[in-house]
């Protein structure tokens, strides 16, 4: 019997439960993080590879340059929100998710400025 191949979104999982204050639910077929009553990560299987979606500001322009070359593995929506997909052959490379997980957790844990929403 053939090895099962890793999943791919194990490692990203990991290090989003360990921050502070996170709760783990889900949302339609994927897994979502949460701190506080805002999610920050959403992750899981999708049409045979998988997604990791990430709330971004400071790194939104490096998104959108990996999405104009790769459109088919990154999509930035007007929200902030990026999509990242990616396969156990082909995984989110570790620099990317990890800064962008790290970037994604601190702005939902930010304190609001006043006078923003």
């Amino acid at each position: 019997m053939a090895a099962k191949a890793k999943d791919p979104t194990e490692a990203i999982r990991l290090k989003a439960s360990k921050y502070p204050g996170v709760d783990q639910g889900t949302a339609c077929t994927q897994s979502s993080f949460k701190a506080g009553k805002k999610a920050f990560l959403f992750i899981g299987p999708q049409g045979g590879r998988f997604k990791a979606m990430f709330k971004l500001k400071d790194s939104k322009p490096e998104a959108a340059a990996l999405a104009k070359k790769e459109p088919d593995r990154y999509e930035v929506g007007s929200t902030g929100w990026i999509t990242a997909r990616f396969s156990a052959e082909n995984p989110m490379p570790k620099t990317i998710w990890s800064k962008w997980l790290d970037e994604s957790y601190a702005l939902t844990v930010a304190p609001k400025k006043k006078g923003t929403k």
